[in-house]
């Protein structure tokens, strides 16, 4: 979530940032793509004292499976990046992993503790 001042702008290049790092961090494939942007009214966002207006929520769901290592390293460039490619600081960003065990996930009409033809493993 973010104004939409500050969002709709830069909103392809800030999903690149976070596409490259799932790739990179977590060996997604490039058709795994599957951003949502929320952008806030002022008047319907409220945020943290010493934030600005560029303040910004990622909230990343996952199945479980990663070490934590993975997801702290996800966490650390995705702050990086997003400060180096799109101007924001990391005191505007908060990001969230929210993990599910796979037999949580629906798609293509089956559990993800089903699917066996996955492009990736979760186990990294």
């Amino acid at each position: 979530m973010m104004f939409k001042l500050y969002l709709n702008p830069v909103e392809a290049q800030f999903s690149d940032v976070i596409h490259s790092r799932m790739q990179s961090d977590l060996g997604m494939p490039e058709d795994k793509r599957v951003h949502r942007f929320i952008p806030m009214d002022a008047e319907d966002f409220y945020y943290p004292d010493g934030r600005t207006q560029a303040y910004t929520a990622i909230e990343i769901d996952m199945m479980e499976g990663r070490l934590e290592e993975t997801k702290k390293a996800l966490i650390k460039l995705i702050f990086q990046r997003l400060e180096t490619e799109v101007g924001l600081v990391p005191v505007d960003v908060e990001v969230t992993i929210k993990e599910q065990p796979p037999h949580c996930w629906g798609f293509r009409s089956m559990t993800g503790d089903q699917a066996r033809d996955l492009k990736y493993s979760v186990k990294v």
